[in-house]
């Protein structure tokens, strides 16, 4: 192996998600072999969603780094898609051991994802918590859920951020716009790398675009593995 790394999923997405599955099997035929975990409450892992916040995706994502430490494959790359994308760099920038960081189609603010469930908003703040139902799943949304999202600060970690960084946007990505990819950029200090996966949409299930996705993190991160 090249060097080993994590891999962060979407809001609602799961280990299995298309972005998720593919990029992070292109980086295995490459030499990276990648560890993918579900969020709190989805798919496979246990607990509830809604105890999940921004700040435990985070905290999760450094406990997967430090898990690969621990079995004698520390990870040298973090790659997120989506909020996952934003999660990384967070985790990455709050201190996680990795060499570089890899985000695709994600937001520059976490609050973003409110747009996913505003309908819902008021009846949460006030009532303490509402299901919500996404992608045929039933959720649970609660208070603290949206008030930790709400106060994320993620700009002042992308500030904070040491490591390499490579930004995948696609320019045409209707969920996340373009213009979060460009102020990321902006915010982030040299080594930084910007490519636009023209034609992607965001999920990237069109066809060979998580394969093309995980072809150019394998290249731009082949320095800092090890």
């Amino acid at each position: 192996m090249r060097g080993w790394g994590v891999f962060v999923h979407g809001f609602t997405l799961g280990k299995d998600s298309p972005a998720a599955a593919r990029v992070s099997k292109q980086l295995a035929r490459e030499g990276i072999g990648m560890l993918r975990f579900d969020a709190l409450g989805l798919v496979d892992s246990e607990g509830e969603w809604g105890d999940g916040s921004f700040t435990v995706k985070v905290a999760d994502t450094q406990q997967a780094v430090a898990f690969m430490a621990e079995r004698g494959t520390p990870a040298s790359l973090l790659v997120g898609h989506s909020w996952g994308g934003a999660a990384a760099i967070a985790a990455a920038s709050d201190g996680a051991p990795v060499s570089a960081v890899a985000s695709i189609a994600a937001p520059v603010d976490p609050g973003h994802a409110e747009h996913q469930y505003d309908a819902l908003v008021d009846r949460v703040l006030d009532d303490g918590e509402a299901e919500w139902r996404v992608g045929g799943k039933a959720l649970t949304l609660t208070r603290e859920f949206v008030e930790d999202v709400r106060r994320a600060e993620f700009r002042d970690r992308i500030d904070r951020l040491r490591q390499p960084l490579l930004v995948l946007h696609s320019p045409t990505d209707n969920t996340v716009g373009v213009g979060n990819a460009s102020e990321i950029f902006q915010r982030a200090r040299h080594p930084r790398s910007f490519v636009a996966l023209e034609g992607a949409d965001h999920l990237l299930t069109a066809p060979g675009q998580a394969k093309r996705a995980g072809r150019l993190i394998s290249a731009w991160c082949d320095p800092y593995l090890g």
